[in-house]
């Protein structure tokens, strides 16, 4: 993932589309669990109930049928993204912990406050972060917070969240998680701070994305 991509999607706690169903062969080494991040277990369903609130979003801002069909092809790596989301908003906040870093309920109302009134008001708001960056309205002020989070890291580190001395810390911050992705997921590489494909020839797709039911 391009670098200054992953940086709109770090000031994101996720995103996701109902992406394939997989299947594993073999015994599973993460029994109902997505990942593993600091010792703390980030469960499947965990997992789907984020994916479940991203499409629920996009069904309430999309009513006609062939332009959520649009949005579902538009984000058909959904779950894979949103675990990656889950995964790094862990990260960076581990990261601004060492820093010292904080931020307040007040802080993360101003931004807000501020980015309303350039969206146009709050429902601008809402429809810019999720067809943007899959942020359903229910998880906007905890992603304004991360972001603040990543801002603030930043300034500490003298430089932005383009620059490689801010990504050197979160690549610290996920080592010491130790973040381990089960393989129907991918692998986490500690380097570029990312979810990676896993070469795991014994997972495979078994179905494709949904679709939205047709018109009569």
């Amino acid at each position: 993932m391009h670098r200054r991509r992953r940086t709109a999607l770090l000031l994101s706690a996720a995103i996701v589309a109902a992406g394939p169903l997989l299947t594993a062969c073999g015994n599973e080494a993460h029994p109902g669990a997505a990942a593993v991040v600091g010792g703390q277990r980030i469960t499947v369903s965990q997992l789907e109930g984020r994916v479940n609130e991203v499409r629920e979003a996009q069904r309430a801002a999309v009513t006609d049928d062939a332009q959520y069909a649009q949005a579902i092809a538009r984000t058909g790596t959904l779950a894979r993204d949103t675990l990656h989301g889950m995964v790094l908003d862990q990260v960076l906040h581990r990261a601004a912990e060492d820093a010292g870093i904080t931020v307040s309920r007040k802080e993360v109302q101003a931004m807000r406050a501020g980015l309303e009134q350039q969206a146009g008001g709050a429902k601008g708001l809402e429809t810019t972060w999720l067809q943007q960056y899959g942020i359903p309205p229910q998880r906007l002020d905890e992603n304004l917070r991360l972001q603040l989070e990543a801002q603030k890291l930043a300034a500490r580190l003298g430089t932005d969240t383009s620059r490689p001395e801010f990504w050197n810390a979160l690549s610290k911050a996920s080592t010491a998680l130790d973040v381990d992705l089960n393989p129907r997921y991918g692998d986490w590489d500690v380097q570029k701070v990312s979810r990676v494909d896993a070469k795991t020839p014994w997972v495979r797709d078994v179905t494709t994305p949904a679709q939205p039911p047709q018109s009569a």
